[in-house]
């Protein structure tokens, strides 16, 4: 794949990252299934490492894989801190106990911790690739 093509991919990422974060917080403004919050919080992160991941030539296709990549290649190298691997793990987990085990349902103070936390991570991610993150 070519630079420019990376580039193009990196970019179409941090977009659809962007729109999930949109999404969350549209959703939160509106006092809408803390599910569905911690679900687009979740994509926003997972869209974003995939952005990171572009650059390194490796994209996994799995989240399992995705994440275990970021946390390799960004994490304990030090380009990223500690705590994005923290929250990236916890969205992930929040969110599938919110998808396949609904006898657990997440609270809307969690929904909106883990939106948080996913405007900080795309953020970062989008700092680290020099990319302008808009304010929504």
């Amino acid at each position: 794949m070519s630079e420019k093509e990376v580039d193009a991919l990196v970019s179409a990422r941090l977009r659809q990252a962007q729109e999930a974060l949109d999404d969350a917080k549209y959703l939160l403004d509106g006092r809408r299934s803390p599910q569905s919050i911690v679900n687009r919080s979740y994509y926003a992160m997972f869209y974003a490492a995939l952005a990171l991941l572009q650059k390194t030539g490796k994209a996994p296709t799995k989240h399992a894989g995705v994440i275990s990549l970021f946390d390799t290649e960004f994490v304990l190298t030090g380009a990223v801190g500690k705590e994005f691997s923290r929250d990236f793990h916890r969205a992930f987990e929040l969110r599938q106990m919110s998808d396949y085990k609904v006898t657990e349902p997440c609270s809307p103070q969690k929904a909106s911790e883990i939106l948080s936390k996913a405007v900080r991570f795309v953020s970062e991610v989008s700092r680290y690739l020099g990319h302008e993150m808009r304010e929504s």
